[in-house]
């Protein structure tokens, strides 16, 4: 599905809102348009409506008095009543005659001795006329003024119409949008969560948050911005056709080759502009991501002077970013007031050439409110146009913001189940699985063991031995290639990642905790969780000879990562999360080190109440700390080339032998 139906999807779901908007936005541009059509009918009938035909007649409304007589504009004579003598008020340059006749036709006028000559082509016509004094001449206009009075009164109650529609369409249009952003983000975030471990493996943190942000919000643009602009305009000029059309169709016609060089112009304008959005895009997304590694890693770069070489990969993004942002601007810089210039002055050349110097007035090619109209109308057109020009660049943007989105929002993931299952008893069985994060490139190789309730399975080995991996695959973070591994006899992909976690708890090396409290931290909000779940776990770990002195107690605010926390805090806030949550199966991965010794000691009182009852696997490089194991796993390149107990193995004398006097010379050696 194309982005364009997408993010029009989207938009669908809060089609009142929209529907609304559009219905007030019509009601705007109706009231608005009708200005020019006023302006005429003021100018046409009452400005220049002196010039019409007037009759003798007796006192009444709409009559003027002129030497001793009674006249009437033809206009305001009701049905039946009669009619008199035919006379007319015509101008000659700013002077105005009355004539005390009808005219047989009207063309070029010119006045001499008393004397209104009238030429049309061949055709001469003389008349008497009297100049009217600036008094009379206001007597006639003085039946016009009430009408054009009331006209400007309806004109302005047309503006505040226009006014207060105006700003409903802009409330209900930017109300659906932060609707649909909100909607938006919320999918992406929990589309996220539902992802595989395997998706973030190539796709570093800040790119993400790019698109949960950065481009959202040019989404939202799309949406309050563009789409508001592309309506009100389209509306716009729909309704200055249909008002050009009903003044003169010809001239109509004539500005309709406006719309095939528009729609020319943005096929073209996008074809660039879709290039250089993309890369923008991009290279915002590697900036975003490379100030999140930096913030991350700010002690390491200070620690090995890397700060300049930092920098200088920075410039280098940021230089890309700002060329294409220049090339993106002088694209721009040809559209918009530009073009919208060329396609102005073509217009009104097409207009002058059309009435071609004809005269203006009475018995012209046209009347000079249709003038004005028309004049009006095409500097109104000017402006929807210059408008939907200048949104081309962020309806670009918007585009390829959304194919950003949706290509993260149409990532397979993972369904998140509601369903629980009953606490499993936490008999493990791997049989026979190989795994690779790479195609054809395993890590694990014919994986074979069985760890029984409530017994303690360490795993140990070089690094990059494949320990991590098998955790890994327990948890159901990556699936193995071939082989199965059960958990009380049923296979873990026949139950549901979130269902199979539910009795799972893991201590990582570096625990992570969130913004909260230490309480919030051992919970994570659970409400199975109560407060008194929560005190006994930490009490249990002993973290009340640490967390003694905290003047808040289990209520003391934890920042990002638990930064102001020694990693001894966090592990024992870690090693409290794993028995409030009452795993059947546990996972301690290197939990002890990277803590001091007096931590250490009371971790280790903590964690015979945290195995109890529990199936639990340690990955452990200090071998001193596994040899109460009742199973050790000794791993060499993906394979386990030893299995047993401590004492079993030692008899062996083979990797784990050499491995164990290795560190406990290591230390006889720091001791001496």
């Amino acid at each position: 599905m194309k982005v364009g139906r997408k993010l029009v999807d989207y938009a669908l779901l809060y089609k009142k809102f929209i529907i609304a908007a559009l219905l007030m936005l019509t009601v705007s541009v109706a009231a608005e348009l009708a200005g020019p059509f006023i302006a005429k009918k003021m100018i046409d009938d009452h400005i220049l409506g002196i010039e019409s035909t007037w009759y003798e007649t007796s006192q009444g409304p709409d009559t003027v008095s002129y030497k001793g007589n009674t006249y009437k504009r033809e206009q305001y004579f009701t049905s039946g009543e009669e009619k008199g003598s035919e006379v007319r008020v015509l101008q000659v340059g700013r002077e105005f005659y009355f004539v005390g006749s009808d005219i047989s036709f009207d063309g070029e006028r010119t006045v001499s001795s008393g004397e209104l000559t009238i030429k049309k082509g061949e055709e001469t016509a003389t008349y008497s006329a009297q100049k009217l004094t600036g008094n009379e001449l206001l007597d006639f206009y003085n039946p016009e003024i009430p009408k054009i009075i009331k006209l400007i009164a309806f004109y302005f109650g047309l503006l505040v119409i226009a006014s207060f529609f105006q700003y409903g369409q802009g409330f209900y249009l930017q109300k659906a949008a932060n609707r649909v952003i909100q909607r938006m983000r919320n999918d992406i975030f929990q589309h996220i969560q539902k992802l595989p471990i395997r998706y973030f493996d190539n796709l570093p943190a800040g790119k993400v948050v790019a698109r949960i942000t950065n481009d959202t919000e040019a989404i939202r643009e799309l949406y309050v911005t563009v789409l508001s602009t592309f309506f009100t305009s389209t509306i716009y000029i729909f309704g200055i056709y249909i008002a050009l059309f009903i003044l003169d169709a010809k001239l109509a016609a004539l500005c309709l080759i406006l719309i095939p060089i528009l729609v020319v112009w943005t096929y073209l304008y996008r074809i660039y502009a879709s290039k250089y959005n993309h890369i923008i895009r991009s290279k915002v997304s590697d900036i975003n991501a490379m100030i999140n590694e930096s913030i991350q890693g700010m002690n390491i770069i200070q620690s090995f002077s890397r700060e300049k070489k930092t920098s200088e990969e920075f410039e280098e993004l940021n230089h890309t970013h700002y060329k294409y942002q220049n090339k993106l601007l002088s694209l721009n810089s040809m559209t918009s007031h530009n073009l919208v210039g060329v396609l102005r002055n073509i217009t009104f050349v097409a207009f002058i050439w059309y009435f071609g110097g004809a005269s203006i007035g009475v018995g012209s090619v046209v009347t000079l409110g249709v003038l004005y109209a028309f004049v009006d109308y095409i500097n109104r057109l000017f402006q929807p146009v210059t408008g939907i020009v200048n949104q081309l660049a962020n309806l670009e943007q918007a585009l390829v913001a959304g194919e950003r989105v949706f290509q993260l929002l149409d990532e397979g993931g993972t369904a998140v189940e509601d369903n629980r299952m009953n606490r499993y008893e936490g008999n493990v069985r791997f049989e026979h699985v190989f795994f690779g994060y790479k195609e054809n490139e395993y890590v694990l190789k014919d994986i074979t063991f069985t760890a029984n309730k409530g017994e303690t399975v360490a795993l140990v080995g070089h690094t990059g031995s494949g320990k991590s991996s098998i955790m890994n695959l327990l948890f159901r973070f990556y699936d193995s290639n071939e082989g199965s591994i059960k958990i009380d006899g049923q296979d873990i992909t026949d139950i549901p990642y979130q269902t199979i976690r539910d009795h799972m708890g893991i201590v990582l090396q570096d625990p992570y905790l969130f913004t909260g409290t230490i309480a919030s931290n051992v919970s994570l909000d659970d409400p199975r969780i109560s407060r008194e779940q929560v005190e006994e776990a930490l009490k249990a770990v002993g973290a009340e000879k640490v967390f003694k002195n905290l003047e808040k107690g289990y209520d003391e605010p934890v920042i990002e990562k638990g930064s102001t926390l020694s990693s001894g805090q966090r592990q024992l806030i870690s090693f409290a999360r794993a028995l409030a949550f009452n795993p059947a199966i546990l996972i301690l991965d290197e939990a002890t080190s990277s803590i001091d010794t007096e931590t250490e000691s009371i971790i280790q009182e903590a964690m015979e109440v945290l195995k109890k009852g529990r199936t639990t696997f340690i990955i452990a490089h200090r071998l001193s700390t596994i040899k109460n194991a009742d199973k050790i796993l000794v791993l060499d390149r993906g394979e386990i080339v030893e299995q047993g107990n401590h004492d079993e193995l030692m008899l062996l004398k083979g990797r784990y032998y050499q491995m164990y006097q290795l560190q406990q010379g290591t230390k006889s050696d720091m001791a001496g």
